[in-house]
């Protein structure tokens, strides 16, 4: 089964991108970071989610993002699914922290439970079949509307949403060009997918 080996952002400044990762989320080696000048405006046509086990974590991670100089695009608030709020990073990077619980049930913590990286598509339905067709298998599927990929042991867990929807769900505006400024390695690249998000062969395991 294909899987996501990893997430490379492109940033102008990967030294000050990491000391926001670091400060705000606390994401060690999850996503990476590679230095980039590419033209891009607007939404780059994807986002990063955080799952985590309930709203005081929520907070906590979203405070951290602002206190290290994020942007809050949607403060956190419950919804009909659960509570979460979105920030977008120094580095234009839009972060959606998210749980499913509506009330906590133990003490705060900065624990991540999941990443998911939210592709916005054009259509699902193709890039769903153009990602199987290339090895990815479907975890979840809601039609034309929504996929999730199975994770397996990936670092990332991969998911396709449509890019109006998904603009729409952060708050900002779907219009951007140039470069989305993500590259994303696993097994099945090097390749681009319709919607020009560029996959990379995964760099091998280093050998003890």
């Amino acid at each position: 089964m294909t899987s996501i080996a990893s997430v490379t952002l492109g940033v102008a400044d990967p030294a000050a991108a990491d000391r926001f990762h670091t400060a705000a989320f606390g994401l060690g080696t999850r996503i990476g970071l590679r230095a980039s000048e590419e033209p891009t405006t607007g939404f780059r046509g994807f986002t990063l989610a955080l799952t985590v086990s309930q709203p005081s974590t929520v907070d906590g991670l979203v405070d951290a993002a602002v206190d290290a100089g994020a942007t809050l695009l949607k403060p956190a608030a419950k919804s009909l699914w659960g509570y979460g709020g979105v920030v977008r990073a120094p580095d234009g990077t839009i972060w959606k922290v998210a749980t499913s619980a509506k009330k906590d049930t133990g003490p705060a913590t900065r624990r991540i439970d999941e990443v998911v990286l939210l592709l916005g598509v054009a259509d699902v339905a193709a890039s769903r079949r153009f990602y199987v067709d290339r090895g990815l298998a479907v975890a979840k599927s809601f039609g034309r509307v929504y996929t999730e990929f199975a994770a397996g042991s990936s670092p990332v867990k991969l998911a396709l949403y449509r890019r109006r929807a998904l603009a729409k769900d952060v708050g900002v505006s779907p219009d951007g060009t140039g470069s989305h400024r993500l590259t994303i390695g696993g097994d099945a690249g090097p390749f681009t997918d319709p919607d020009g998000f560029a996959w990379e062969a995964a760099a091998p395991a280093p050998t003890p």
